[in-house]
């Protein structure tokens, strides 16, 4: 058995092809999410869900369709943390695998990193996106998979 679907916050994601090709392989269901149309493969395990523009529409879709084994690909630290509560494996597009022991962590940092711009410390933005973080988002998807799989 595998994981039933992977949920891949679309807006901005640059590893979406990446997830296209390893859910064919291993013969998953993607729904990419996001409130505006983006293109996608013509497959029939491929979904584009165009929610509405409200705050947190595609993070609420996710959560709402996330089942325990599924797989989200997101660098929305708060969605992570509401897929992890619902025990889906959660990536971000640069390969960090998030878990219940570290998400705390993640959110008091991402709640530092926004007070510290708000008051004009870091005015930069995070690193540019590498082909390092490719193959490393790669490899986590993979073992995501196969612990969902072993999981079952």
């Amino acid at each position: 058995m595998t994981p039933a679907q992977i949920h891949v916050d679309g807006d901005g994601c640059p590893v979406k092809q990446e997830v296209y090709r390893v859910a064919k392989r291993y013969g998953l269901r993607v729904h990419v999410v996001a409130n505006k149309w983006m293109d996608t493969p013509a497959d029939p395990l491929v979904a584009m869900v165009v929610v509405s523009d409200g705050f947190d529409a595609a993070d609420d879709w996710i959560v709402e369709h996330a089942n325990a084994d599924d797989v989200v690909v997101t660098a929305d630290i708060p969605l992570a943390a509401r897929c992890l509560a619902k025990k889906a494996f959660v990536i971000d597009p640069k390969g960090r695998r998030f878990t219940d022991d570290d998400i705390g962590g993640a959110l008091a940092s991402r709640a530092l990193s926004a007070h510290l711009r708000e008051s004009g410390v870091i005015t930069g933005g995070p690193a540019p996106f590498r082909d390092r973080d490719r193959s490393q988002f790669l490899q986590a998807l993979d073992t995501a998979i196969q612990q969902g799989r072993r999981r079952k």
